[in-house]
């Protein structure tokens, strides 16, 4: 009777043990279920409304964008110094001097050129100047005039002459005394006796810049 009962408490306890594994292995299925289940609710984590994706998608484009503009500016901005450099050196290539003054070369008179002692030929001598500092031969047009500025009561203006710039090519001059454009005019005969000083004035227009430059220089009375 005591195996017997003993057998029983045996079997019940085996029986028992073996039920315990299994709840086990139910409610740990149980709890994963549920959780995939809340993590496909969204419950537990941050869930975006559509309004807030769409917020977010625009707030990258316009990210996208600004650094898009602002790579853009500052092709624009390379591009635009690149023209200036350019341009620069084409009007340099153009124009490869910049006049800033013209003067009249102090040697300027009347000479006796065929020696007869008759001081016939007005002889001016025009320089034009750059930034440097140099006489150069820039291309335009000389307008000169001769002035009685000591006349009041006679006739001021003398004479009057225009140079074109096919012309004034041809009458550079370059010597040991002096450089520069050498105009020779015959004397005017409102001159008449050459006894007291005359100025002589000079507008020479730049055939490059259209720019015009003026001089003036008085001549004395000398013997040949």
């Amino acid at each position: 009777m005591e195996r017997r009962n003993v057998g029983a408490l045996e079997r019940r306890s085996v029986g028992a043990s073996s039920k315990i594994p299994r709840a086990s292995m139910q409610l740990r299925i149980y709890a994963s279920t549920f959780l995939l289940f809340l993590a496909g609710c969204g419950i537990g984590t941050e869930r975006k409304t559509p309004e807030e994706l769409k917020a977010e998608k625009l707030q990258q484009e316009k990210a996208s964008l600004t650094g898009d503009v602002q790579q853009q500016r500052a092709e624009i901005e390379q591009l635009r110094a690149q023209v200036r450099e350019l341009s620069a050196l084409k009007d340099k290539q153009a124009n490869p001097y910049e006049l800033t003054t013209l003067r009249i070369a102090k040697i300027s008179n009347f000479f006796d050129k065929d020696r007869d002692g008759v001081q016939e030929k007005l002889v001016v001598y025009i320089q034009p100047v750059d930034t440097e500092g140099d006489i150069v031969k820039a291309a335009g047009t000389a307008d000169v005039q001769l002035w009685n500025l000591n006349n009041p009561s006679g006739q001021a203006l003398l004479g009057q002459w225009k140079v074109e710039p096919a012309e004034l090519r041809k009458l550079w001059f370059d010597s040991l005394t002096t450089t520069g454009y050498r105009l020779i005019f015959d004397r005017p005969e409102a001159v008449g006796v050459f006894s007291s000083p005359l100025t002589i004035k000079v507008t020479f227009t730049d055939y490059l810049t259209g720019e015009s430059f003026r001089a003036q220089q008085v001549i004395e009375p000398k013997l040949d």
